[in-house]
C-alpha cells in the first residue's frame, strides 16, 4: 500500500507529472568541485510501487507515524473513466507507473541559500544537502524556497528535514541510504558520478536520464530513467 498524499504537503500529480513531459537530459559528468557527487538514480520502468522505500526511510530515521522523507506516487498516461485499450477496463493497472518524491538534492540548493540559521547546509565531505535539528527554527523559509516542495516540518522536533541520503544514519556507516538498501527490484541506483568506475557513474553514460525542472539552474542529483509510452 501506498504512504497516503499527506506524507509531503504540497506536492501533487501536477508537479510530478513534469517527470514525463518537463524534464531534460542528464549530464552524466554533473561534476561537483573535485570531491564526490553523490547522486540516485530512479528507475521507473522497475517500480512497483511497492512502498519499501518509504518504510525503510521511517524506520532509518525514526520518523513520526505518517511521515516520510520519500515516497513513490502513481501516474497514468489516461484520462479518469478512459478504457484501457489493453484490456478494455477503466480501472486496471495495465499501464501503472510510478515516480519517487523526494528531496531533489540540489547542487545550487535554494533552501540552504535562503536558511537564516545555517540549518539547511551542505556536507562538506560529501555536498550532500541536509539539515543541522540544533540549528533550526522552523521559521519554514526552506520548506517556501524548494521548488519541489521536498521538505516539511517534522512534527515531533518541530524542525525541517528531508532525504539526504540517510547521511547521518547508513550513509556514515559506510552503508548504502535504506531505501536503496530495501528496494527488491532494483529501481534505485546511489553512488559516486565522479568515480568513473562506480556502477552509477557507468549506468548514466549509457541511460537516457531526466531531471525536474532543469531550467531552473539548481542541479538536482536525483536522476529519473522515464518509462515511455509506447507508440501505437
Amino acid at each position: 500500500m501506498l504512504p497516503r498524499r499527506r506524507v509531503l504537503q504540497g506536492i501533487g500529480v501536477g508537479s510530478i507529472a513534469v517527470i514525463a513531459g518537463g524534464c531534460g537530459s542528464t549530464d552524466p559528468s554533473g561534476e561537483q568541485g573535485s570531491g564526490p557527487n553523490y547522486v540516485m538514480v530512479f528507475d521507473q520502468t522497475k517500480c512497483v510501487g511497492c512502498g519499501r522505500c518509504s518504510e525503510a526511510c521511517n524506520e532509518a530515521n525514526n520518523l513520526p507515524e505518517g511521515e516520510s522523507r520519500c515516497f513513490v506516487e502513481r501516474q497514468t498516461d489516461r484520462v479518469e473513466g478512459e478504457v484501457c485499450p489493453k484490456c478494455g477496463k477503466t480501472d486496471c493497472n495495465c499501464d501503472r507507473k510510478y515516480v519517487r518524491v523526494s528531496c531533489q538534492q540540489c547542487q545550487n540548493s535554494p533552501c540552504v541559500m535562503v536558511c537564516p540559521t545555517g540549518a539547511a547546509y551542505k556536507d562538506p565531505a560529501t555536498g550532500i544537502v541536509s539539515t543541522d535539528a540544533s540549528k533550526c527554527a522552523g521559521c519554514k523559509y526552506c520548506i517556501a524556497a524548494c521548488p519541489y516542495k521536498a521538505r516539511t516540518i517534522n512534527s515531533d522536533t518541530k524542525t525541517s528535514h528531508q532525504c539526504d541520503f540517510c547521511l547521518q544514519g547508513e550513509l556514515a556507516k559506510g552503508n548504502k541510504p535504506a531505501c536503496v538498501a530495501k528496494c527488491k527490484y532494483g529501481a534505485l541506483v546511489f553512488g559516486d558520478a565522479n568515480d568513473e568506475n562506480s556502477y552509477v557513474s557507468k549506468l548514466l553514460k549509457v541511460k537516457n536520464t531526466s531531471r525536474i525542472r532543469p531550467h531552473l539552474g539548481t542541479e538536482p542529483n536525483l536522476h529519473y530513467i522515464v518509462k515511455v509510452k509506447p507508440e501505437l
